[in-house]
C-alpha cells in the first residue's frame, strides 16, 4: 500500500532567502491528523485553520526546508493551498466504497462510487 505521494506545487513556496521550493512529499493521513486539531484554539475560533494543521502534519518535505510548519502553509500561495488540499482529499478519500448494480432495463452491471456520503 501506498502512503507517501510526490507532489510539485503550481507556483511554489517562497522561503525568507527568495528560495522557491515546488517539489514535496505527502503522506497519508491518520485518525490523530484528523483530530488532534480540533483541540487547537485557532480551530475552535476559525474552522477554516483546521486545512493549515491539516496539511502541516501530513507534508512530509517540501524542497530544502527541514520542517513544514503552519506558518509555511501560511506562506503559500492560493493556488498551491488548493492543489494541496485537492491532493489531501484524492490520496485520503481514493479507496472510496462503491455500489455495484445492474440496470434494470439493459442488464448492464454499473458501479457507483459513495462520494456523495461526504458531502
Amino acid at each position: 500500500m501506498q502512503t507517501e505521494f510526490e507532489f510539485e506545487l503550481p507556483k511554489g513556496y517562497v522561503d525568507q532567502n527568495g528560495e522557491v521550493h515546488k517539489k514535496g512529499v505527502m503522506r497519508l493521513a491518520t485518525a490523530a491528523d484528523e483530530i488532534l486539531p480540533l483541540r487547537d484554539p485557532k480551530v475552535q475560533q476559525n474552522s477554516g485553520y483546521l486545512t493549515i494543521i491539516l496539511l502541516s502534519r501530513v507534508i512530509t518535505k517540501l524542497g530544502t526546508l527541514r520542517a513544514i510548519t503552519t506558518r509555511t502553509i501560511e506562506g503559500l500561495f492560493t493556488m498551491d493551498l488548493a492543489y494541496l488540499q485537492d491532493m489531501y482529499q484524492r490520496i485520503n478519500m481514493s479507496e472510496m466504497p462503491h455500489y455495484r448494480f445492474t440496470c434494470p432495463h439493459c442488464g448492464e452491471q454499473v458501479e457507483v462510487p459513495l462520494d456523495f456520503l461526504l458531502g
